[in-house]
């Protein structure tokens, strides 16, 4: 809408028309410099090179009389001519190399350096040649004025050292190194010698470093640079390392020691770092009187005095405390894991304080202090788990990995979602404690911290799920009901997103869930998902990702109705797709089927809608068919598949004779010969297929094991089911036994004495016999049966409770018969129990009996419908 107003309130008066007019002509002359700026004819004569020279004439040529940027150019290409012609090269270009290095600028300096270091890495020549002919050229350069230039130089020369021989180091480099580490030479002659004086210590014995070396290293270490003292500092781990523990103890840590007090905080910071890479070096003794008493103060001071260092010593506080692990009393012990707490958490206590500006920017400059040492402490963390053992975990670090995987910055919690799976490697059957830990990680709003977290989210879901305390299926069970939401939502989060790579990632860790997870749980929160998302995401890679984690949620499915169904939708929904996208996106869940599944199970689902997309209408599903189609023929075998390989030959004899498309028919007439070369595997194992026949026979007993499970399960619930109903019944019996014994019991004490108490025993069995008629109405309604209508027979549900009330009403009668023969035989005390063999036969006569009366009713019914037909 904007310049529809703005060109109604334009003006086209003629002075106006004038004002546009002088801007026009503006514009063209801020074009003129840039068509100046174009290559005259002259200077392009000049550049042009005669196309009949050769290659090393051609760089000759240039590197004498053409531009910079030819002769860097030349250079450039220097590892080729070598690999060409490699005499000649040496003979004729590297002088001419050599010779414009004096006077190159820093790009055709960094680009010799690169070149040189390449030559070195192809081998192009012998190290005896190279040093002859290249090393001299980069001692030269070495010192160049340029810092960048002297660096890549210094590069290239540490790499060369390492393939040089002793006595050549010795000559061209050791002995004119002395000269160039005195105080006298420049800072950065002296810087070089530091750094190469690292390298040299691995490359000789220890009593050539002792004496040629090691008075270098104390010159340089006292040096009145602090950048000098500083870069030897550094060095000083590599010269440990080559000359052993003993002159370590003798020589480097006295220096350290010296360093480690030295008037400028960035010696002493590198004086600490050397200190605690070092302390695999030193023993007992060293470390607990010496080591120690300056790593306290260092820690101290880094609160006090000097903040800057607070990085640095978060970062290597986890190495440090476990290097000194041995030598720690308890309250030392508990000390640095309070300031490994206090890190932690440092700048997010809320502080009292001015709104000036000048604050504001320095609070500015230490919350990125503060984060970077959160951060650092992140990093730790699987560390510092091992220095307070995992035992110790929910005691003394639980409430720190919860703050530190709240925290509101984002590199915090990235680092956290990192190191997740060591933490829980670390605490092993403590793991389900950081449960809550994972789901926050998982629905975070931040998808780098999603992304870190699911590089290992298969193997940290296997050890939530079954190295909890409680292992196997109740832990199982326990970690469901939070993982599966947060599964779900960081799908979702990821899904919404622009970073599809993230997406993609996800996906296909998501095909772990069958090893974590129910099948049904699958089916019914992510199965149906991955479909969704083959059929509406834009992106190919998702695509996939998703069609190989739906096959293999396909394949782990324990219902064969559930994998039916899934089935008919990919053929449905992708094979006889309206979108070619879709029809497309088939054949590729296609190639997953066959990857994932037995031969036998793509022919009898997916062989034939495969083989229809022939005739599709868009040649770029037919071209993506033809490719297929040889993976298609190696799943068949004979003489099982033989109906199959005729229906095969026959739509490439379709393709053959009616496809129009020449890019297709190119490649279906290639599909056909490398068809023909193919030797289809039979019924019977052969010794050319038996590896892919062994491993296709395994994937065939894995899901008939599926079937055969399915099946079992559906037993085991019947069986359950009709289990449930004979253990009721046998308990509604028990509990009648012993109500109509207790009853009968009073019953004879009553009736015992004699005939003058008739009438009062006349009511007492009429109240017994309604105790008992009471008793049964009771139990007909026991809570067991009152979700009858939820099993899975109906009819044998009714029957059952049919078959419950004809047993108690004869049991009813029988007891009754029972009281009276027994009140009539009072005198003989003996009472007549029902027996199990008579019950059964009562609850037989009870069955028969209703069967009976439903059959004679079935006969009526028969017998009207006949006369109303008649």
């Amino acid at each position: 809408m904007r310049p529809i107003i703005l060109f109604s309130k334009m003006d086209f008066s003629q002075s106006n028309l004038f004002g546009y007019i002088e801007d026009l002509q503006e514009l063209t002359i801020i074009e003129r410099p840039v068509r100046r700026s174009l290559k005259t004819p002259e200077e392009i004569e000049r550049l042009t090179v005669d196309e009949e020279l050769g290659d090393i004439e051609r760089a000759v040529y240039l590197l004498s009389s053409g531009q910079d940027i030819q002769g860097t150019s030349v250079v450039a290409n220097l590892p080729v001519l070598m690999r060409q012609n490699p005499a000649e090269t040496l003979r004729r270009v590297l002088p001419k190399i050599r010779e414009v290095l004096h006077v190159a600028g820093v790009e055709m300096q960094l680009t010799a350096a690169v070149s040189f270091l390449t030559v070195l890495q192809e081998e192009s020549v012998s190290i005896h040649t190279y040093s002859h002919s290249f090393l001299h050229i980069i001692l030269q350069n070495l010192e160049h004025r340029d810092a960048g230039v002297s660096n890549a130089w210094l590069e290239t020369l540490l790499a060369v050292i390492e393939a040089l021989p002793k006595e050549t180091i010795r000559h061209e480099i050791l002995n004119p190194l002395v000269s160039k580490a005195q105080l006298s030479q420049t800072l950065q002659s002296r810087l070089v010698s530091c750094k190469i004086m690292g390298k040299l210590a691995n490359k000789f014995e220890a009593h050539i470093i002792k004496r040629e070396i090691l008075p270098l290293v104390k010159s340089l270490c006292q040096d009145v640079e602090y950048e000098v003292r500083i870069c030897m500092c550094r060095q000083l781990e590599h010269i440990a390392q080559g000359i052993g523990t003993e002159l370590t103890k003798t020589v480097v840590l006295p220096e350290l020691v010296e360093l480690a007090r030295d008037e400028g905080s960035s010696v002493r910071l590198a004086a600490f770092e050397t200190l605690v890479n070092l302390l695999d070096m030193f023993d007992a003794d060293d470390r607990s009187q010496t080591v120690l008493p300056l790593v306290k103060s260092f820690c101290e001071k880094s609160f006090k005095a000097d903040e800057s260092i607070l990085v640095s010593l978060s970062f290597h506080l986890g190495k440090l405390c476990n290097g000194l692990y041995g030598i720690f009393t308890p309250e030392q012990h508990l000390r640095f894991l309070e300031f490994y707490k206090k890190l932690s958490t440092l700048g997010l206590q809320q502080e009292n304080g001015h709104n000036d500006n000048q604050l504001q920017l320095q609070t500015l400059e230490q919350e990125k202090k503060y984060i970077s040492v959160r951060k650092n402490c992140a990093y730790n963390f699987p560390a510092m788990i091992v220095f307070v053992d995992p035992k110790n975990f929910h005691l003394e670090l639980y409430s720190i990995f919860f703050c530190l995987c709240h925290d509101p910055e984002v590199p915090v919690r990235y680092t956290m979602a990192i190191s997740f799976y060591e933490v829980a490697k670390l605490l092993n059957s403590g793991v389900y404690a950081i449960h809550k830990e994972l789901v926050t990680l998982l629905q975070d709003e931040s998808l780098e911290v999603l992304d870190a977290l699911v590089g290992h989210l298969p193997e940290i879901l296997e050890l939530m799920t079954n190295g909890g305390e409680n292992s196997g299926s109740e832990s199982k069970l326990l970690s469901i009901p939070d993982l599966i939401p947060a599964l779900t939502t960081a799908e979702q989060r990821a899904a919404t997103s622009l970073k599809w790579r993230t997406h993609e990632k996800l996906l296909q860790k998501y095909a772990c869930l069958p090893h974590i997870i129910s099948s049904d749980q699958i089916y019914y929160r992510f199965l149906h998902r991955m479909l969704t998302i083959i059929l509406t995401n834009n992106v190919l890679p998702v695509q996939k990702a998703a069609a190989r984690t739906l096959c293999v949620y396909l394949r782990y499915n324990r219902k064969q109705e559930q994998r039916h169904e899934v089935i008919q939708k990919l053929i449905e929904q992708l094979g006889q797709g309206k979108s070619y996208w879709n029809r497309l996106r088939f054949l590729d869940t296609c190639e997953f089927i066959m990857e994932l599944f037995s031969k036998s199970f793509f022919c009898k689902y997916f062989f034939l809608p495969v083989l229809e997309l022939t005739h599709d209408p868009v040649a770029n599903v037919r071209m993506k068919l033809c490719y297929l189609l040889p993976k298609v023929k190696s799943t068949l075998k004979i003489p099982t598949d033989k109906h199959l390989l005729q229906q095969l030959e026959l739509c490439i004899r379709k393709l053959l004779c009616q496809e129009k498309d020449k890019d297709v028919l190119t490649i279906v007439k290639r599909t056909v010969l490398e068809l023909d070369r193919m030797e289809i595997s039979m019924d019977a194992f052969q010794k050319r297929f038996y590896e892919n026949d062994l491993l296709d026979q395994e994937k065939e007993r894995q899901e008939h094991l599926l079937l055969e499970m399915e099946q079992l399960e559906k037993e085991k619930q019947q069986n359950e089911g009709r289990s449930t109903n004979i253990n009721d019944k046998i308990f509604e019996k028990k509990r009648r036994d012993s109500k109509t014994s207790s009853v009968l019991a009073k019953s004879i004490t009553l009736s015992v004495p004699g005939n003058s108490s008739g009438t009062s025993a006349g009511k007492e069995d009429k109240k017994s016999k309604l105790v008992r008629s009471q008793s049964f109405s009771t139990q007909a309604l026991h809570p067991k049966y009152s979700n009858i209508d939820k099993c899975p027979n109906k009819s044998s549900a009714t029957g059952y409770t049919s078959s419950v009330s004809g047993l108690g009403k004869s049991c009813m009668l029988s007891f009754s018969d029972d009281s009276f023969r027994t009140h009539s035989t009072g005198n003989s005390g003996n009472a007549a129990f029902p027996s199990s063999s008579s019950s059964r036969n009562l609850f037989n006569s009870a069955d028969q009996k209703t069967t009976g009366n439903k059959e004679s009713q079935s006969r009526k019914m028969s017998i009207k419908n006949r006369k109303s037909n008649s």
